[in-house]
């Protein structure tokens, strides 16, 4: 990527030579030559919120940044960016969504991510340390900002404009009003779960901020509940790319001796998942995890791996992580151990999980989802 600081070499994370997708795109070029165009003093404490793979940071960090994500995998990329460029690792100070933002901003730099309602968070939490001299400026692809997203901004910190479009990128600009009637942060957000979902049915489920429908329960995790497992004596098991929590949540009410391991990339997620879990009581025995997949769970340990995996990285449709996930329960479950996974009829995961265990058997299916188990041989 080049940058009006100088060329930076640049790789998503975890590396793989044959993705072809970068790890920057025209939003982040255009806020970089914007900063330098308009000689924006970067002096102070600069902000970094939503950075995807560390382009941001790496760029800028010889201002010392603090980088706030709530992505794992965002923050191991931008470890391995600042030491691909030979740049310090303790240049930018790294947070996460869960941790407590600094007391005061002097620039704050948004990529505009996916959710909403992250970014409604996110702006909530930083608003207090904004004061009236402090350099707001967002940016993302002209189909990312929409006037929802506007609005956001408006609310929270104070005037808002837009930029003319380049590349199909386009800047927010942002004036901090300090008299600006903010509300109170709905998140964390919590609601009852239907009924017709197994032990879980009516119990609470809670749900920080950005996490995979936080309003409600999603069809295919109301379908793989009707369809879990029933035996007792589950053994360990891992509810991989967690979310809110409320599978591991439903095997652990149903089989008080599972040892459930709740695993996420997301920090977000991993906080719901917890706190679904304790508001449920529980009585079984949890673990919850931020990390990436199943790497550092040692293989050939756990019995059972439960999994909705996503198809999409940030804007890009992609099996890449689907794979990885199969991949790595196959490593870490033992001899008979099983994974089973929900998706959509058309992704075709049984193809996948035929490649890496040798089977894949049909649990059940609807017009949309299908459940499916895999057995380690």
């Amino acid at each position: 990527m080049t940058t009006p600081w100088g060329d930076r070499a640049l790789a998503r994370f975890p590396e793989d030579p044959r993705d072809r997708l970068r790890a920057w795109d025209a939003s982040d070029e255009y806020l970089l030559r914007q900063l330098a165009e308009q000689d924006t003093p970067l002096s102070g404490t600069v902000v970094i919120v939503g950075d995807r793979w560390g382009a941001l940071a790496t760029a800028l960090a010889e201002y010392a940044p603090v980088q706030i994500t709530d992505s794992f995998l965002t923050q191991e990329a931008t470890k391995a960016n600042l030491a691909r460029n030979e740049v310090a690792a303790d240049s930018v100070r790294l947070l996460t969504t869960q941790d407590p933002p600094p007391e005061r901003v002097d620039v704050l730099l948004v990529r505009v991510p996916k959710s909403l309602a992250l970014l409604e968070d996110q702006l909530l939490r930083l608003a207090p340390a904004v004061h009236a001299d402090t350099v707001v400026v967002g940016t993302g692809m002209v189909k990312e900002i929409h006037t929802s997203t506007l609005k956001l901004f408006e609310r929270i910190l104070g005037p808002t404009r837009t930029s003319l479009a380049e590349k199909k990128a386009r800047l927010i600009h942002c004036t901090p009003r300090l008299s600006v009637a903010r509300g109170t942060n709905p998140w964390p957000h919590s609601y009852a779960l239907p009924d017709g979902i197994g032990v879980v049915s009516g119990r609470t489920v809670v749900n920080h901020a950005g996490v995979f429908c936080a309003e409600r329960l999603d069809i295919g995790t109301r379908f793989l509940l009707q369809h879990l497992p029933s035996s007792r004596g589950l053994g360990k098991v891992v509810d991989l790319g967690c979310g809110n929590g409320v599978v591991g949540t439903a095997v652990s009410l149903a089989d008080p001796e599972a040892e459930v391991l709740f695993v996420d990339e997301s920090f977000q997620a991993v906080a719901s998942a917890e706190a679904t879990y304790k508001a449920n009581g529980a009585p079984g025995h949890a673990e919850f995890r931020v990390g990436d997949g199943l790497v550092g769970v040692p293989a050939d340990s756990v019995d059972l791996v439960l999994n909705n995996p996503p198809f999409h990285s940030h804007q890009a449709t992609t099996d890449a992580t689907a794979w990885r996930m199969f991949s790595g329960a196959r490593r870490a479950l033992r001899p008979g151990g099983e994974l089973w996974v929900i998706g959509n009829r058309h992704l075709a995961y049984h193809v996948k999980l035929k490649r890496l265990f040798g089977n894949s058997q049909l649990v059940a299916s609807d017009a949309k989802f299908v459940v499916l188990k895999a057995v380690k041989r």
